[in-house]
């Protein structure tokens, strides 16, 4: 399907003449997770990775690495299905990052995971970002989310943008202590 109107550039990349090339740049973790079910978690990774052009070597040891980082390398021989919906999640956001993307768009990637996890995750995402300068676009229904890992927000309703910018543009701007305050603010 064609877009009706604009560009778009990832890294400069145009996606439309070179897709490949764009695809190396970005991984995605989808709020449905979809992972094959024949493959043990870490074949899923592995695969992913051998896809993005990674030697079997690399590949191996990064899908080692990311399943140490989401607490699952006691899982590491079990099929996904077999794996909790938390389990699945944090599976799905290593594939994402398997190959080391520098756009990682993340669609609600701590939903129906405990607390505890939802907190190292955040913590994994800010160290990623920081020390490996990859992008983060998140979406995501916790404003404490939001306000903790994002440095530019934006507000969305019925698929338009409605306000952007930093926690504290957004609270100056629409007022209250908080960013849910403003957000409640901004929506009506």
């Amino acid at each position: 399907m064609r877009a009706p109107a604009g560009r778009i550039r990832i890294f400069g990349v145009d996606p439309v003449a070179e897709p490949g090339r764009a695809r190396l740049s970005v991984g995605v973790a989808p709020q449905e997770v979809h992972l094959d079910r024949f493959l043990t978690a870490r074949q899923v990774l592995v695969y992913h990775g051998r896809y993005f052009g990674m030697t079997r070597r690399d590949s191996e040891s990064r899908a080692d690495e990311l399943l140490r980082v989401f607490d699952l390398t006691a899982k590491a021989a079990t099929r996904p299905h077999r794996l909790s919906g938390g389990m699945r999640r944090r599976l799905a956001i290593a594939r994402a990052l398997m190959h080391r993307p520098r756009l990682a768009i993340l669609d609600e990637p701590t939903a129906g995971v405990d607390l505890e996890l939802r907190h190292e995750l955040w913590r994994y995402l800010q160290r990623l970002h920081r020390l490996e300068a990859t992008t983060v676009l998140l979406t995501t229904h916790y404003l404490e989310e939001a306000e903790g890992l994002c440095e530019r927000i934006a507000f969305i309703r019925a698929g338009r943008i409605i306000a952007e910018g930093g926690v504290g543009d957004l609270v100056g701007r629409f007022g209250g202590g908080r960013l849910e305050d403003a957000y409640l603010t901004a929506m009506r």
